[in-house]
């Protein structure tokens, strides 16, 4: 393996031992917190601690933002790797330079997300690296399956990715909300991302076998996917034989 190919395994890397352990954790504390909430409501007294609600949101700010980094990663690292290769800051300085900004400042806009605490300035950082993800997700060297956006992790990354946003926007909307129409709002949209997480997990998995090694690319994408078909290798002499 390349450093390039080396590089690559950081997404699926960080998923397994940062992100996914943070979904448990994060759906743990939210139990907790319904059915304290829901205990209350009865009049009983429960016996889950009080702090199981600030818990759930703090480590919940941890998971969206290790999803929206591994969105970064994953798109990243792609992008780079075709600019590299095809040296455009030398051939497409402009295009160089428009990548580059957008990349800085989707990550300037994502760290700055995570420091906000109030709106409308939450929101406006949201958009932007939401718009900043979407613009990078779309540059050239970036594995998406477009024929099959239904089953494709970089779509449905994309989907969860826009969600955790979403969940960094309207936390401090819950507690000023008397209607409870943001906690339900809040409910709906993380089981949807939580579901998609887990399939995540599965087509991941799927798009490591698929995606080559660098120097095995220019074979492999001369293959007929449709008939599932890839040019015949010259065959080779057994070893000792003579030419």
């Amino acid at each position: 393996m390349e450093l390039m190919d080396t590089l690559r395994l950081l997404h699926p890397i960080l998923a397994v031992v940062v992100v996914f352990p943070l979904i448990g954790i994060v759906a743990y504390f939210a139990w907790q917190t319904r059915e304290r909430r829901l205990q209350q409501g009865r009049g009983e007294k429960s016996k889950i601690p009080p702090t199981s609600g600030a818990e759930h949101v703090r480590i919940g700010r941890w998971l969206a933002g290790g999803v929206v980094t591994l969105a970064l990663l994953g798109i990243g690292h792609p992008v780079i790797a075709k600019l590299i290769a095809e040296q455009v800051w030398q051939t497409q300085p402009t295009r160089f330079a428009l990548v580059a900004a957008l990349f800085a400042g989707t990550v300037a806009a994502f760290v700055g997300l995570l420091g906000a605490k109030k709106q409308p300035a939450t929101a406006i950082l949201a958009a932007l690296t939401g718009a900043g993800v979407f613009a990078l997700g779309f540059q050239d060297g970036v594995f998406r399956r477009d024929d099959e956006w239904y089953v494709s992790h970089f779509y449905l990354g994309l989907t969860v990715t826009v969600l955790m946003l979403l969940s960094l926007v309207i936390v401090q909307n819950i507690y000023q909300d008397k209607s409870g129409r943001w906690r339900l709002a809040h409910i709906v949209l993380n089981s949807l991302a939580l579901l998609l997480l887990v399939a995540q997990g599965a087509t991941g998995a799927r798009d490591l076998l698929e995606i080559p090694l660098s120097w095995q690319e220019p074979y492999v994408y001369s293959c007929d996917y449709v008939h599932r078909t890839c040019p015949s290798a010259p065959p080779q002499s057994a070893a000792g034989s003579t030419p």
